[in-house]
């Protein structure tokens, strides 16, 4: 399973909060994907944090 994060990103840090294993708020301010793939014990918060992104910027596939 893989995330990715659009250039949508408006920073909020809903998903860093909700899954921090994977995803940081890098220094532009934006979200960034931490990890290559999401680790299995993961994948719910990373599904989470997609589903609750108020932007629809994150893809967990």
């Amino acid at each position: 399973m893989k995330a990715t994060v659009s250039e949508d990103c408006i920073g909020c840090g809903l998903c860093e909060s909700t899954c921090p294993e994977v995803f940081s708020i890098g220094d532009e301010g934006t979200a960034e994907v931490i990890v290559d793939e999401v680790p299995e014990e993961n994948e719910d918060s990373a599904q989470e944090a997609a589903d609750n992104c108020p932007v629809s910027a994150i893809t967990v596939e």
